[in-house]
């Protein structure tokens, strides 16, 4: 068939001519595949069909509204999960590794614990406050602002009321922005005047003033992990034998 015959009968065809590693060796074979029949066949080779079903019936059910509501619970204990783990873990890990002693399977211990109460406290945290506040929007019929603050206070109260290490921190870290977040809220309503100049500074000074006169002279109010950490700012820097302790490490070796 010469060119010309070729692309006429190819035009007629509908589409142009496709040809395989046959081509390059007989340029008169022309060779059509249809996409369809090949995107199939290569889903079919990726996986079986109980499981593409299976996959399918599954992302069915997610899109469904009437079941919304409970698969919103569900993916918040889920992403409460990872995001404790993605918190707790990294500073759990720096934080054990520099200032805790003992064997390193004791350390590695300390970090698996601290990270799985972590994760699990938050998981079960957001799985309580979605679902009160489906409850109370359920029950009113309607969102009131109110029931942000009832489900979370009692999600709180059952979750994070145990005075330990995880909560203490996680607790003060929403103090100060808490706090923060009412400052610039009643700025914000009016009732509390805007300042012509920054108060950032200030706020600065006295902060780090009154932390470091507490840990001065009244260390057993600060946080565990905030006297560790200004110890070996603040004291440990006071000590060395030789170069060894001064530049390198921070205590000198125990002799052998």
């Amino acid at each position: 068939m010469s060119d010309g015959r070729l692309s006429l009968w190819t035009q007629r065809r509908g589409g142009a001519p496709q040809c395989s590693g046959l081509c390059g060796q007989n340029p008169g074979l022309s060779v059509r595949v249809h996409p369809a029949s090949t995107t199939e066949f290569s889903d079919a080779m990726a996986s079986p069909p109980q499981l593409r079903a299976l996959l399918q019936a599954v992302n069915t059910l997610l899109r469904k509204r009437r079941y919304h509501a409970v698969l919103a619970l569900l993916k918040g204990f889920r992403n409460g999960a990872v995001y404790g783990v993605k918190i707790r873990a990294p500073h759990a890990l720096v934080m054990t590794f520099l200032f805790r002693s003992g064997s390193l399977q004791e350390k590695l211990q300390a970090i698996l614990k601290a990270t799985y109460t972590h994760s699990r406290n938050l998981a079960c945290f957001v799985f309580i406050y979605k679902s009160l506040c489906a409850l109370q929007s359920h029950v009113q019929g309607e969102t009131h602002q109110m029931h942000s603050f009832l489900a979370a206070f009692i999600g709180g109260l059952l979750v994070f009321r145990k005075n330990n290490n995880i909560n203490s921190q996680i607790n003060m870290y929403l103090t100060s922005r808490v706090l923060f977040a009412l400052c610039r809220l009643g700025v914000e309503k009016g009732y509390i005047p805007k300042l012509r100049w920054d108060p950032f500074p200030l706020h600065t000074a006295v902060i780090w003033g009154l932390v470091l006169w507490l840990f001065e002279y009244h260390r057993p109010t600060l946080q565990p992990s905030l006297q560790s950490s200004m110890t070996y700012l603040y004291e440990d820097s006071n000590v060395w034998h030789d170069i060894s302790d001064f530049l390198i490490f921070n205590k000198s070796r125990p002799s052998k």
